[in-house]
């Protein structure tokens, strides 16, 4: 079971929601540095070193990105915006994995540019990457491995054969061999095949594998890999009925896979990385909103202040967000249909989900946001992205995004008549 009360007191909410209209999404500092620290220490056995590359994408805010790089973190990218994110908070060189596909060669130059490691999604890149350097290939480079049939993916990434991304078998093992040939010389490998995953078992099965690889490729190439990459994928228990998945007890599996597999190898010492996002901020992450009407018709609603373009993964995926209403808690019951604003039928929080009965004002929390929840946002209706708060415990807060208005909406359109001077919200 996971504890799904609040880190702060409705005292507190109400003295950030008093500067900081609803809705918008407040991120724990505190527990975000702890989880990074823990995580650390639970692979601190690593005779290569450890370092997790954060995803990015999870919560691209350099705010957090700078707390994360504070705590030994590089960033995860798969795009321009992500690689400049993360120059302008500190994470260059080799604290960059560059993992992307169907990439632009001048996102190739940016990458390399800043020192990055990368991680290529298909065979065809490496000529490709080679032409966008001027005729070179980086000194370090790293593939992605897609083992299809061989490994499982889960509901969110879906099955790796059916999957955009990586390498076959074969192909990885024609890449090791022309990019061994153009003069790389140092190599990592890399695979990611399931998303939000709370079985360690799994993330002990694909250490397994890349180790076994990494054997392999050594025996048949005379690579000596520097680096495997897990991938991301551990996932956070959204549900109160789910665990946590345990670091210091997978940490501790896949060190006896290395030590059977690696060791005997000759392979040590050997760096293991990984590229988690969702674990590192996702339940430190809280969408705050506000409830506007409640309506009874064939079943009952809640509709609030934010909508599927504050948090689309319900709406999307059908995901499970725990809902808190703190003025509430310990009273009444009521099952009701959470709701959004969109003109969209699935912009629902929940469904036909039990919660603490809300009065029409109150304040409503919506658990887990921290991870690909603004981040995932979008401006369908016109509607306004929601601000970013940090709270650092107490009354201890700051705004790391603004929310947008009706100006920043409209700049990018040139039509007379849409003047910001009416744009106000």
């Amino acid at each position: 079971m996971t504890d799904k009360s609040l880190p702060f007191t409705q005292a507190q909410l109400e003295t950030i929601v008093a500067a900081v209209p609803t809705p918008f999404h407040l991120y724990d500092e505190a527990a975000m540095r702890r989880n990074a620290r823990e995580f650390y220490s639970a692979f601190s056995w690593v005779p290569g070193g450890f370092k997790n590359y954060f995803a990015v994408k999870a919560l691209p805010n350099p705010h957090i990105l700078n707390l994360l790089r504070e705590e030994g973190l590089g960033g995860d990218c798969s795009s321009m915006a992500e690689l400049l994110l993360c120059k302008a908070t500190g994470i260059t060189g080799e604290n960059i994995m560059f993992t992307s596909n169907d990439t632009p060669a001048n996102e190739f130059r940016a990458a390399c540019e800043l020192g990055a490691i990368i991680n290529l999604d298909d065979i065809r890149h490496l000529p490709f990457l080679e032409q966008a350097l001027g005729g070179r290939l980086p000194s370090v480079l790293c593939f992605r491995f897609n083992p299809g049939l061989l490994k499982a993916g889960n509901a969110i990434i879906g099955k790796p054969e059916e999957a955009k991304y990586g390498f076959t078998r074969l192909q990885l093992f024609e890449g090791y061999r022309l990019a061994r040939d153009r003069g790389v010389k140092r190599f990592g490998l890399h695979t990611m095949v399931a998303s939000n995953e709370l079985s360690p078992a799994y993330f002990l099965e694909t250490a397994q594998m890349l180790f076994d690889l990494a054997v392999e490729l050594h025996r048949e190439l005379g690579i000596h890999l520097e680096f495997v990459n897990l991938g991301g994928g551990i996932g956070i228990p959204y549900r109160p009925d789910q665990t946590v998945v345990d670091l210091v007890n997978l940490s501790a599996s896949i060190r006896g896979a290395y030590e059977r597999t690696i060791r005997p190898a000759g392979l040590d010492p050997l760096r293991i990385t990984m590229e988690c996002g969702r674990m590192i901020t996702g339940p430190y992450g809280y969408l705050v909103s506000r409830v506007l009407h409640k309506k009874a018709t064939y079943k009952d609603y809640v509709g609030l202040d934010a909508c599927m373009a504050n948090l689309m993964r319900p709406g999307m995926y059908g995901s499970y967000h725990h809902i808190t209403v703190p003025a509430r808690e310990g009273g009444p019951r009521k099952t009701y249909d959470v709701t959004g604003s969109l003109c969209e039928n699935n912009d629902k929080f929940a469904i036909d989900r039990e919660i603490a009965d809300p009065a029409v004002g109150d304040l409503v929390v919506i658990h887990d946001t921290g991870a690909h929840g603004h981040a995932m946002g979008f401006n369908y209706n016109g509607k306004l992205r929601s601000a970013e708060v940090l709270w650092s415990g107490g009354t201890q807060f700051r705004i790391i995004r603004r929310a947008e208005n009706y100006a920043d909406h409209f700049a990018t359109l040139d039509y007379p008549g849409l003047q910001t001077s009416v744009c106000a919200p």
